[in-house]
């Protein structure tokens, strides 16, 4: 019997890596063919990484779609009607308070646009969530004096999301939150201090506030996660980069800059102080990529990332697509610190 389960084991890793090489080498093929054809007018000269990191994530240009006209309603009109799927305390949201004002973006829409470009308290601003690296982040979209509109290349590199601007047809990281191809090659988006927590906890701390909801409640299933399993998976999707050394690549990290602690780290102490920043976790947020309906999620918990008592803007993300986007980078885990090609000192 155990043989009999080894050997099953064995055969499943073999079809899942076979598939992953089959899915990346077409994915390559499709990215290289088209991006003169879908993207005439991005100057592909203008590189600052190598375009054959650049994979196809198959939905094409703008498949999809990012939110142009946001729609909110107030926290108690949300709790009141029943139009839209009032959201559990534990769902997650992507909480901002600019200038007094404070807006929830729900990962249970998110998760079906990717984007949403938005005004808050003056400042035109652009709601991120990458599904297959779980980058929640918020960007100011001035550049200079210029307003972007940003939507989605269809196109991953480490399997993180590539917008695009429509004022340039510049290509954008959202990791970096940098201009990667075309004219603004070089540029880097202000990053804004938000939190990826629990509606509940958005609640407390923003009365006031107002809730992002579908403009049509029957274009996506909302509440639904097409991404069933994934953050329990044991490795990344379209990923060809090198993975970390002795530790889970879809293990939660939560990272700031170059300096990351792990979840189950922080989840065990309840708080850590590195550096003059306070990383602080509880309980009560479920995870959007794991069950099928995100509602039924197991709790990841809630994390706060601050300096002084003022919130810093930060990721809770995988560890591969932290170490693949910060090499030099420092994760602090249960097992003491590490760096992606190191074992624990």
């Amino acid at each position: 019997m155990v043989n009999r389960i080894r050997y099953s084991a064995i055969v499943f890793f073999m079809l899942f890596f076979a598939f992953q090489l089959i899915t990346i080498q077409s994915a390559v093929a499709q990215t290289g063919s088209s991006f003169l054809e879908q993207w005439p007018k991005t100057d592909f000269t203008k590189s600052s990484v190598n375009l054959e990191e650049v994979l196809s994530g198959g939905p094409g240009k703008d498949g999809i779609p990012a939110i142009d006209s946001p729609k909110f309603e107030s926290l108690n009109k949300h709790q009141t009607t029943n139009k839209h799927q009032p959201l559990n305390d534990t769902d997650p949201v992507i909480g901002i308070v600019l200038n007094g004002v404070a807006k929830a973006y729900p990962l249970r829409i998110l998760i079906w646009h990717e984007i949403v470009n938005d005004v808050i308290a003056g400042v035109p601003i652009a709601v991120t969530y990458c599904p297959l690296c779980n980058t929640a982040i918020v960007f100011d979209r001035r550049i200079n004096d210029q307003v972007l509109d940003f939507g989605t290349t269809g196109n991953l590199r480490h399997s993180d999301l590539i917008m695009y601007d429509r004022q340039t047809q510049s290509w954008w990281q959202q990791y970096e939150g940098s201009a990667i191809v075309g004219d603004l090659v070089g540029m880097r988006l202000k990053t804004l201090a938000s939190r990826l927590e629990s509606f509940a906890d958005f609640k407390k701390r923003a009365p006031n506030g107002s809730i992002l909801v579908p403009n049509d409640p029957n274009f996506r299933d909302y509440g639904r996660n097409p991404y069933v399993g994934y953050d329990r998976s044991a490795l990344p999707f379209l990923f060809q980069g090198k993975l970390p050394k002795n530790i889970a690549p879809m293990m939660r990290v939560i990272a700031v800059d170059g300096l990351a602690v792990s979840l189950p780290l922080l989840a065990q102490k309840h708080e850590i102080r590195m550096n003059g920043i306070l990383f602080s976790w509880h309980q009560g947020q479920t995870s959007a990529l794991d069950t099928a309906k995100i509602e039924q999620g197991r709790d990841i918990g809630n994390v706060i990332v601050s300096r002084d008592g003022v919130d810093l803007p930060y990721v809770v993300t995988f560890a591969f697509a932290y170490f693949a986007f910060n090499p030099k980078g420092r994760l602090v885990t249960k097992n003491g610190e590490r760096g992606i090609s190191e074992d624990s000192h």
